[in-house]
């Protein structure tokens, strides 16, 4: 049910008057169309320019954090623009109190590293026009037996080309262009891939300045493998509803940006690179709101292919420095996407030329019933108590050309939170002439494969467990040996040890000895006197298995460790850097972390990366059932009991057994 989020508005004047929005709170409508308004005229930007992205310009932390609610804290706006014409890139800061430009930097696309803005949606669409009227591209579709009305119906995917020192991308935007077979507009291209033909486009020339053609031609699967309704008329009649009902509404409350749930209280933000943003993230314990997270997003992704062959071996996409997560939010749909009482959230965003719009239920807010909290039966006194566990739920989804991507954090009663991303849409193809063995993936159909490939994501968490200056540090499961202080051989240990400087804490997940990760305030005690703190509980998969020296990996180097640690600096937002299109590599965390700086009592950023590495197989065709990956932070010494002691005994009324009778809940 993904669909576009975005429905564009015309500019609305600036308000003379309006509520003081919270320091953190998404840019409006209103103010999206000032900066740009301010932008074009102070900077005399041509009609040719585009805005790649245009958000807030967060304020200081400390300011924020000292914010009354009173004291005026300036709002502003930072774009990324470009000239389509020349190609001249720069970063804009827009001071909107003062209608001034407080800010502009150019940033050197010519020079080495390089590193272009994201590609836009504007772009997405001319690409197939170029490539279409390009001679060479016309004879391999010729030389593949496409008639002229085929070749008119022929899918062009353009696709983020990586970096690898050829000269025709020096300096360039330029993006690689495959291409897809369809028999009607209505047909899955996936399913009909054009092997041996990649087209690398000049984006500011607007012409083709480089194709490959292979010699040797793949024949074009031709099945059809479409999954919209029509093509699956006969559905399952044995499924009867499964209706989620909240009679009293929802335990959750919105205040604008803010939502409070059972103790947990958040701001929300969203940005056009990251998609859903999390701010200020407490738990009240008892009267205190105790903080845990200052701010927490999705920086980046990286999928890379392990195909060396010409279609694939480029493909390495970073769908946030790409493309925008945000930019491609999908419009979600009530009780399809998201079930039960839901609040959405609205998102003001600006298009490709400034304009301001409005992606409609970008955000989705929902409760969720998730089996038992706690359970205890005791059966000498016949005391018997269980309790059941709700979490809430606060998600967004992104669709990336074949991919559709869901972002979810879940916040529980016991403190815990969970994010997790849901990996679905279309798996990347290729074709395979009939017969013939397919070493660099799995077979999903005759004469159709899908490569073999790794996603990666990484999650910014900058703590803030009870307060600003944090401490990380690292714990493993070790068996003690044969000794007179374990006799018996039962005895296992648990190591610790503080990661002191950001060099340390560059790690691996290691599944055989359970290491984990504690994040803890050394100034606060909890009730047994220890820091108080919370533990990072990820899942010990592969990284970036591709080899040392190849471009990707240069890159996606944070895709290389589970975790990096840095001192906080407002500068250092993203994974992979500003400007990881067509960047030649070692910018992003690597570089950050080169620095060494101090980490022990300090206000730290823990840098979480997850994957999942991916074979494919028959079912992932035509559509992708949802693979879930992701990590959780789970209180370790920060309460002085179960948080979710008092949750009440109720039962559920509505559930029943199969014959009708009233059933305990």
């Amino acid at each position: 049910m993904a669909k576009s989020a975005a429905t564009k508005k015309s500019a609305p004047a600036p308000p003379s008057t309006a509520p003081r929005p919270h320091p953190l709170d998404p840019l409006s409508e209103a103010e999206i169309a000032l900066a740009c308004d301010l932008l074009k005229s102070l900077k005399t930007l041509s009609a040719s320019t585009r805005f790649a992205f245009v958000q807030l310009e967060e304020p200081p932390k400390a300011d924020v954090l000292a914010w009354d609610g009173v004291k005026q804290i300036p709002r502003c706006a930072a774009a990324t623009v470009f000239d389509t014409r020349t190609g001249a890139t720069h970063i804009g800061v827009v001071d909107l109190g003062k209608r001034a430009v407080v800010s502009w930097i150019e940033h050197p696309t010519k020079q080495h590293p390089y590193g272009q803005p994201p590609i836009i949606i504007e772009e997405f669409f001319k690409v197939g026009d170029i490539v279409k009227k390009d001679a060479g591209w016309l004879k391999a579709m010729k030389r593949r037996g496409l008639s002229d009305a085929e070749i008119a119906l022929v899918q062009v995917d353009p696709f983020s080309s990586g970096f690898f020192d050829r000269e025709a991308e020096k300096g360039r935007r330029v993006v690689s262009a495959v291409s897809y077979w369809r028999e009607n507009a209505r047909d899955n291209g996936y399913a009909h891939p054009i092997e041996g033909v990649v087209a690398l486009v000049d984006l500011i020339a607007e012409t083709v300045v480089d194709l490959v053609d292979e010699k040797d031609i793949v024949p074009i699967p031709k099945r059809a493998r479409n999954y919209h309704r029509d093509a699956y008329p006969a559905t399952r009649t044995d499924i009867k509803p499964l209706d989620i009902v909240q009679r009293d509404g929802p335990s959750f409350t919105v205040e604008g940006w803010h939502v409070s749930w059972q103790n947990w209280s958040m701001r929300l933000g969203f940005s056009a690179r990251e998609g859903l943003v999390l701010n200020q993230v407490g738990i009240r314990d008892g009267k205190k709101l105790r903080p845990l997270l200052y701010r927490a997003s999705i920086t980046e992704m990286v999928v890379p292919y392990a195909d060396p062959t010409a279609n694939h071996y480029w493909k390495s996409a970073f769908d946030a420095g790409e493309y925008g997560l945000g930019k491609l939010a999908n419009a979600l749909e009530l009780g399809c996407d998201c079930l039960g009482h839901i609040h959405y959230f609205d998102i003001p965003a600006a298009d490709d030329n400034g304009v301001p719009m409005v992606m409609k239920n970008a955000i989705c807010v929902h409760e969720e019933d998730y089996g038992i909290l706690w359970k205890h039966y005791e059966f000498r006194n016949d005391t018997f108590e269980v309790r059941r566990s709700r979490r809430l739920v606060v998600s967004f989804f992104a669709t990336v050309g074949n991919y559709d991507y869901g972002f979810y954090w879940y916040f529980y009663q016991d403190g815990t939170i969970q994010c997790e991303a849901k990996l679905t849409g279309i798996i990347q193809t290729a074709a395979v002439t009939p017969g013939q063995p397919y070493p660099w993936g799995g077979m999903v159909a005759e004469g159709l494969a899908g490569p073999t490939h790794q996603h990666f994501f990484n999650a910014r968490l900058d703590m803030q467990v009870d307060g600003d200056r944090n401490t990380i540090s690292e714990h493993e499961f070790v068996p003690r040996p044969w000794g007179r202080d374990n006799p018996h051989g039962n005895v296992f240990d648990t190591t610790s040890r503080v990661l002191a400087r950001e060099r340390d804490a560059a790690r691996e997940a290691d599944g055989r000895t359970g290491r984990f990760w504690k994040i803890t305030n050394p100034a606060v005690k909890n009730s047994v006197g220890n820091p108080t703190g919370y533990k990072l509980v990820v899942q010990p998969t592969p990284l970036m298995l591709a080899q040392e020296g190849c471009t990707m990996r240069a890159r996606g180097a944070f895709a290389t460790k589970h975790l990096w640690v840095t001192k906080y600096d407002p500068a250092e937002r993203y994974a992979s850097g500003n400007f990881p299109n067509q960047h030649a590599g070692g910018d992003g965390l690597p570089k950050f972390i080169a620095q060494n700086r101090s980490i022990e009592n300090a206000d730290i950023v823990v840098w979480h990366t997850f994957g999942h590495t991916h074979i494919c197989k028959p079912e992932d065709f035509p559509v992708m059932p949802v693979e879930y990956v992701g990590f959780s932070l789970k209180p370790t010494g920060f309460f002085a009991e179960n948080p979710a002691m008092d949750i009440p005994a109720d039962k559920n009324a509505a559930s029943v057994t199969e014959d009708g009778s009233g059933c305990c809940g």
